[in-house]
């Protein structure tokens, strides 16, 4: 059984590691609102895209692109945003599941990696991991975004790979995130068929079309893996801050208990000090 000294230092040992994650929990809950900040600013750059490549697709007819055409063969990439940092529950192990649950064959399958976590884990599993980015996971810019982008992009047009993948969190608010696989080449001309505008533009595309769309599905691209980078950075601080709310609740659970083991020590020593008081006294009696 312990003793009370040993009990104490356990209460002191937990409240430590209480006001760490009461200090961790703050901090995600400003990081979050810094994400979901910048997840707001993004939505109305996408959406005008979006619209632009459905008014072309829609008008001009141009189907025969290659960012557009699907092709035979089945070599895929995937981009995966996992967390440079652990504490945060489930966060990470959804992602990996995720892909797993995607992946038939890993002799066909190339890994772009953002964030240490799976970074590790994909080496560790075997996997070939074509790029690795860490340190972006907190706090994605859109120049992060461009980096991984043009290495996809590069891929996709070299014909090193058939087809492009995003693996993210979508954060859907600060106790439930869902991992999302989206692809991003080629695209399907059916997703952008609600975005055209109903009537046709009083505009010319110069030089043509094709030109337009080669400038500004590039940049459609590098803008979903952006969106996905902040919405796996705000899904992240949503799940540590649950992490870290839970444990602080458990440390709570701990300390009462601990509290309540030490108070019955206490009270036995003092019982027991009693007894040997009136003991020695009835002694010399």
């Amino acid at each position: 059984m312990a003793t009370m000294r040993e009990i104490k230092q356990r209460i002191r040992s937990v409240n430590s590691t209480q006001q760490i994650t009461k200090a961790m929990n703050l901090v995600s809950a400003a990081k979050l609102q810094q994400a979901r900040g910048k997840l707001e600013q993004v939505r109305p750059y996408f959406n005008e895209t979006k619209q632009i490549i459905g008014t072309i697709l829609k008008y001009s007819e141009v189907l025969n692109y290659p960012y557009l055409v699907s092709r035979k063969g089945n070599r895929k990439a995937y981009i995966v945003v996992t967390a440079d940092r652990g504490l945060c529950g489930g966060y990470n192990a959804n992602i990996f599941k995720e892909v797993e649950a995607q992946v038939q064959s890993k002799d066909s399958v190339s890994i772009i990696s953002v964030g240490k976590k799976g970074r590790d884990f994909f080496q560790k599993q075997g996997y070939h991991v074509l790029g690795q980015y860490s340190g972006i996971s907190e706090d994605p810019t859109y120049s992060d975004a461009l980096k991984i982008g043009e290495l996809g992009i590069k891929m996709f047009q070299e014909e090193t790979i058939d087809e492009l993948y995003l693996v993210y969190t979508s954060f859907i608010s600060t106790i439930q995130q869902e991992p999302i696989t989206l692809k991003l080449l080629p695209l399907d001309p059916s997703d952008f068929q609600r975005e055209a505008q109903e009537k046709v533009p009083l505009m010319r595309y110069e030089p043509n079309p094709e030109g337009v769309l080669g400038y500004i599905i590039p940049k459609y691209v590098n803008n979903l893996i952006y969106g996905g980078l902040v919405e796996a950075s705000a899904s992240e601080q949503g799940a540590r801050m649950t992490a870290m709310d839970t444990a602080t609740e458990n440390a709570n659970t701990m300390i009462d208990s601990l509290t309540l083991q030490y108070n019955r020590a206490r009270q036995g020593a003092i019982t027991q000090e009693l007894s040997e008081i009136v003991g020695g006294a009835e002694a010399l009696q």
